[in-house]
């Protein structure tokens, strides 16, 4: 695919964060309070409509390895970057009778092998410093929910790879976190529980804050994680859910 869709990558000594799935959403949400925070993002996403100044967006198609690769060439021609968060992700919602194998193939795809592929292009440099920051974006859903089986095993994978990181790079100054969004208002929420709905007030009604979750909400999560001063904490899931997991995750 062609270079990066961005505006000039930034001379300053701000450090660099990767957003995949930066586009729109949640990663969107994501990429503008890193700025805010003294980052900046670089974002991949296979859509971007806007780029935001300070920023470097590099379209991709995250479901193939090969363009995943390409991406991550790109993003690290600038430097090392050592701060990630592997938000992109697919739904593919079905029954578990009718889950097709193309459909549980690029949710893995999406959902997990780049995770994994971009935290190996990025360790180098996370090692070098002698620091890096890893958060991946589960969900709610992978404690068990209806027409989720590709999206919950996929989300629950991501969870165990954060473990499993937390204990093998702690060494070199490296924590993993993930993070569990619940029902968040984000467009495509929008389009399938249309706000004033009867199915949309349930799933109000089903959360304990009375209210769904916003882009803003996961966010503010994804800096704390992010933060130098968030060095003691590794290895953990934190459900930005309002409340839902409560007697359903364990303690």
């Amino acid at each position: 695919m062609s270079n990066p869709i961005a505006s000039t990558p930034s001379t300053s000594a701000r450090p660099r964060v990767l957003i995949t799935g930066g586009g729109a959403g949640i990663g969107a949400a994501a990429a503008l309070r890193c700025h805010a925070d003294g980052y900046d993002p670089v974002i991949i996403d296979r859509q971007i409509d806007q780029v935001p100044a300070g920023f470097v967006a590099i379209q991709a198609d995250l479901s193939s390895a090969e363009d995943t690769a390409r991406a991550l060439n790109e993003a690290l021609a600038g430097g090392s970057i050592t701060r990630l968060v592997n938000n992109v992700g697919i739904v593919v919602p079905n029954d578990a009778a009718s889950q097709t194998l193309a459909e549980f193939d690029l949710a893995v795809s999406l959902n997990l092998r780049c995770a994994f592929q971009c935290m190996q292009a990025l360790l180098p440099g996370m090692q070098a410093a002698g620091f890096g920051r890893i958060v991946n974006m589960s969900s709610r859903a992978a404690l068990g929910k209806d027409l989720r089986t590709a999206y919950a095993a996929t989300k629950a994978g991501l969870i165990g790879m954060t473990r499993v990181w937390a204990l093998e790079l702690g060494q070199w100054g490296i924590t993993a976190n993930a993070i569990g969004p619940g029902p968040i208002r984000t467009e495509l929420f929008d389009k399938a529980n249309p706000p004033g709905a009867e199915r949309t007030q349930k799933i109000i009604q089903s959360v304990p804050v009375k209210r769904v979750g916003t882009p803003d909400d996961v966010a503010h999560a994804v800096a704390y994680m992010l933060d130098a001063r968030s060095g003691f904490v590794t290895g953990q899931t934190l459900y930005v859910c309002g409340g839902m997991t409560v007697g359903v995750a364990p303690v």
